[in-house]
């Protein structure tokens, strides 16, 4: 067999780290080096070292092949060596994907395939088909036959797609990572300004008359200028654009009358700081027709449905990792408890004692108790009406459509409600109230107001606390070189350095709170959505009968935005501010407004099966 699998790894040396070398400009500086001019070049000359240290030897790399698993150096001496006639079976975690070899005289874990540079599923094929006996387990190294049939659907989709004729087609097309050069641009402008300020700062010093306060001044603004080029290489290294180039004779750079199948989906890829193997959400394999692996493509950046389809489109078989779930448009009893589908006639009803299964005879054959159940909720998904049932740990443990449980909205909502369950349909209550008031105002002489969003019930959704913690840390720095410079232009360093510089930390501190102590949140609620500060003030409000969807708006320049459309499309609010998108999300859901662009423009309509 001439399958071979051979784990991502750096070529070359890794990418310079530079760290260790931050502090370099700033010892050179307490030196007293005559002439001045030479200290000032030594000094400047330092802060770039951190650009051009090399990067060390890239580490050992894991091959598959019919000589075994190995484990083989830069120079190609196979370091560790696991034959095949010793391994009794591989396993792997279904959740961490963990490899363990298992043997005569034990178990041996081995890493997470991520991190070894391989792609789980890549790495069940091949091992496969070099005929090693693989697993799929839990944690416990239990049999997980629900996750290692996922790993064989792939194998098998794989296999199948391999042997069919393809023909590329179509016209060639760029896929460019979602990268803002504009982004980029102003990051390498805000650095140069600011290295050029420092420069400007250390020539100053050396035609001053030399003493050890101003080399001080000095080496402390060269260590910000070396610090600040370390950090702009490293954010711009991490959004470095990436480019594919699909047509009908290649695939990048590889010829398109060899690829058999391209697999989509999470697996490793090499962290662009450190050059090792590392998680990433989105990758690409390409195998040629005899299922052999030709290649493992970055896809960093790139939208994983614009990906797949382009390829799909140009003539390339393409295999997906995801496991198949159901659309929630697609009813049935896939995905429920196993006993739903082995009921025949099975439905939900509603008892004074919780929830239950009936048969066809009206028995219950499941119950689940009131005080196992912390919330019942009622919403809408893809135009039809969902369930979602909360444990007294705030747990979900059940989510279906209605017409699978074969109940009414109305009747699960009115019968919960009489047998003092907890229930919530915050879309039927913002219909009623938009109702009435629409009702309302078309006999009252004055336009009826609905309750502001600050009265009414809701989800109050803050900024991050990796935001938050940044955005003091801005305050600081700035608040340090500040107090640093305005000491050093008075001529009185040495003697009031130990208390300026902690005065301006402390001062960019205060400023970061008495910013933070006033900052927008966001306020969604059944009335609506609205930016309201710490402080009460409301900065501006929509109702819901205005909003036609909320969203987060990644296309722009910088960070993402959030976006507030109208139910024709129109853009109501774009807001910088952004909290947890999965709050966001739920919270959306659980008032009733809908999450995303609008599909088409007119009123909203009542939540189905009222």
């Amino acid at each position: 067999m001439d399958h071979e699998l051979v784990g991502l790894r750096a070529e070359g040396r890794r990418p310079p780290g530079g760290a260790p070398f931050v502090l370099l400009a700033f010892a050179i500086a307490l030196v007293p080096i005559d002439p001045s001019w030479l200290w000032a070049l030594a000094v400047m000359a330092a802060a770039l070292v951190p650009l051009v240290a090399p990067g060390a030897r890239p580490g050992p790399s894991w091959k598959l092949s019919a000589d075994g698993l190995e484990v083989v150096g830069h120079d190609g001496e196979v370091r560790q060596n696991y034959a095949f006639e010793r391994i009794q079976e591989l396993s792997i975690t279904a959740d961490e994907q963990v490899l363990t070899v298992h043997h005569k005289f034990g178990t041996t874990q081995l890493g997470t395939l991520p991190e070894m540079g391989f792609e789980p599923h890549t790495f069940f094929v091949t091992a496969r088909r070099l005929g090693l006996r693989i697993r799929v387990v839990d944690g416990d190294y239990a049999p997980d036959p629900d996750e290692e049939q996922d790993y064989l659907d792939v194998e098998a989709a794989l296999m199948s797609a391999v042997v069919e004729p393809a023909e590329p087609a179509g016209e060639p097309v760029t896929l460019t990572s979602q990268t803002a050069r504009r982004f980029r641009t102003r990051a390498l402008l805000a650095t140069g300004s600011f290295v050029l300020v420092a420069a400007l700062m250390v020539a100053g010093a050396a035609g001053t008359e030399p003493s050890f306060t101003t080399r001080f001044g000095a080496g402390l603004w060269a260590l910000a200028a070396s610090g600040a080029l370390f950090a702009a290489r490293r954010r711009l290294r991490r959004s470095a654009p990436n480019r594919w180039t699909i047509s009908a004779t290649a695939l990048k750079d590889l010829p398109a009358e060899q690829i058999g199948a391209v697999l989509v989906g999470p697996g490793p890829e090499l962290n662009p700081l450190t050059g090792e193997p590392d998680y990433a959400p989105l990758t690409a394999v390409v195998f040629d027709h005899r299922l052999r692996v030709m290649a493992q493509l970055n896809a960093r950046g790139l939208d994983e449905f614009q990906l797949t389809h382009t390829l799909d489109e140009h003539g390339y078989r393409v295999v997906s990792t995801a496991p198949a779930v159901i659309r929630p448009s697609e009813y049935g009893l896939d995905g429920l408890p196993e006993i739903f589908s082995q009921v025949p006639g099975g439905r939900l009803v509603v008892a004074e004692d919780g929830l239950g299964w009936a048969d066809m005879a009206g028995d219950v054959l499941l119950k689940m108790p009131a005080d196992r159940i912390g919330a019942i909720e009622l919403l809408t998904v893809d135009g039809h009406a969902w369930l979602r049932v909360y444990d007294s740990d705030g747990e979900e443990f059940l989510a279906a459509p209605l017409k699978a449980l074969r109940i009414a909205r109305t009747d699960l909502r009115e019968q919960a409600r009489q047998a003092g369950l907890p229930i919530t349909d915050a879309e039927y209550e913002a219909y009623l109230s938009a109702a009435f008031h629409g009702a309302v105002s078309t006999i009252s002489a004055d336009p009826l107001l609905l309750p502001t969003p600050e009265g009414g019930p809701g989800a109050l959704l803050d900024a991050t606390t990796r935001s938050r913690v940044w955005g003091y840390g801005m305050f600081s720095a700035l608040g340090f070189l500040v107090a640093l410079t305005i000491t050093w232009f008075a001529g009185k360093l040495s003697p009031a350095l130990f208390w300026t510089v902690p005065v301006g930390i402390l001062a960019g501190i205060g400023t970061g709170w008495l910013l933070d102590r006033n900052r927008s949140q966001l306020k969604i609620s059944i009335h609506g959505i609205a930016s309201v500060t710490r402080l009460g003030k409301t900065d501006w409000s929509l109702r819901r009968e205005t909003v036609g969807g909320v969203g987060i708006d990644h296309g722009g320049e910088g960070i993402p935005r959030l976006v507030v459309w109208s139910p024709a499309g129109r853009v109501l609010r774009r807001v910088t501010f952004a909290p947890d998108l999965s709050e966001l999300r739920r919270a959306c859901e659980q008032y009733g407004l809908p999450w995303g662009p609008p599909d088409s423009a007119g009123p909203a309509s009542p939540p189905p099966e009222i």
